[in-house]
């Protein structure tokens, strides 16, 4: 098991220049330094040697070696073929470490956990690349894996809008998509000097306990949730106009929905809490 500092700038730049890396804009790779970050996010997830870790994205492998030091096996998706034999050295002599080289938004994300970790506590947890923050949280949860809790380092702007209450003005549909599967809570922040190169913007880490059940209940979630989209389109608009706009359902059948579920006419979407909004979806 090699000793590599991997918060140590020069040890990076030594090891990515020996492999011929070079840093891809358009994948949002920026890599941690701050030695204390990695071991708190593995801390939080709450693993041990019986518990398995999903983690994506692992860039030269400074998290994964907090996990694998913690949990039972690691398996690490990585898009960047370029960083694969980086982290082959980066990670050598660590056993319960596998990387796969693919695209997280592809994978079958079902069959990778049972394949392997039949058997184990799963957690996933990730320094997720800003342009891609969304859409994985969003297939994560979609996909109704069996893992217990996520745990992510985010944009903050996002992780503000993640963590907002519904009903608040920092809501958002997302807000709406991640409370209906989990629980969100914000655990701490990371500055933008703890990384090389360094993003122009902060970051929060944040956890997602999944919800044993959601907190509303909907006949048809696919429904719910095309109506929220629908319902937060126009942050200006009023939900009326802006669910009839994007569902294509007439200005009156709106009104008498929120009429029958004793909402004012006028009311936006980011002023109507969780229950509301189900009941709406509903009435409709």
């Amino acid at each position: 098991m090699n000793n590599y500092d991997l918060s140590d700038y020069k040890t990076i730049k030594a090891i990515l220049s020996k492999h011929g890396f070079n840093f891809t804009k358009s994948l949002g790779q920026n890599f941690l330094t701050d030695p204390t970050v990695a071991p708190d996010m593995a801390e939080c997830c709450g693993i041990d040697s019986d518990s398995g870790v999903l983690e994506i994205g692992p860039g030269i492998g400074v998290l994964t070696k907090e996990l694998a030091l913690r949990a039972g096996k690691v398996v690490s998706v990585e898009l960047d073929a370029s960083l694969l034999p980086v982290l082959s050295e980066t990670l050598d002599g660590f056993e319960n470490v596998r990387v796969v080289n693919a695209d997280i938004l592809k994978l079958d994300l079902k069959s990778l956990i049972k394949n392997e970790f039949d058997g184990m506590k799963v957690v996933v947890c990730a320094n997720l690349p800003y342009y891609i923050t969304s859409p994985v949280i969003m297939r994560l949860l979609e996909s109704e894996l069996p893992v217990s809790q996520i745990t992510v380092m985010i944009q903050k702007e996002v992780a503000n809008r993640l963590c907002a209450e519904p009903g608040t003005r920092d809501a958002g549909a997302i807000t709406v998509f991640v409370n209906y599967y989990a629980e969100v809570q914000r655990l701490f922040e990371v500055g933008k000097g703890s990384f090389v190169p360094s993003p122009k913007v902060d970051s929060t880490v944040i956890s997602l306990m999944i919800r044993d059940a959601p907190p509303v209940s909907v006949s048809d979630k696919e429904k719910f949730f095309a109506m929220v989209k629908a319902a937060f389109s126009m942050r200006r608009k009023t939900a009326l106009n802006s669910i009839s706009n994007g569902m294509g359902v007439s200005k009156e059948v709106v009104a008498a929905a929120l009429e029958e579920c004793g909402l004012p006419s006028d009311i936006r979407a980011e002023k109507m809490s969780m229950s509301e909004l189900a009941e709406l979806s509903q009435k409709l």
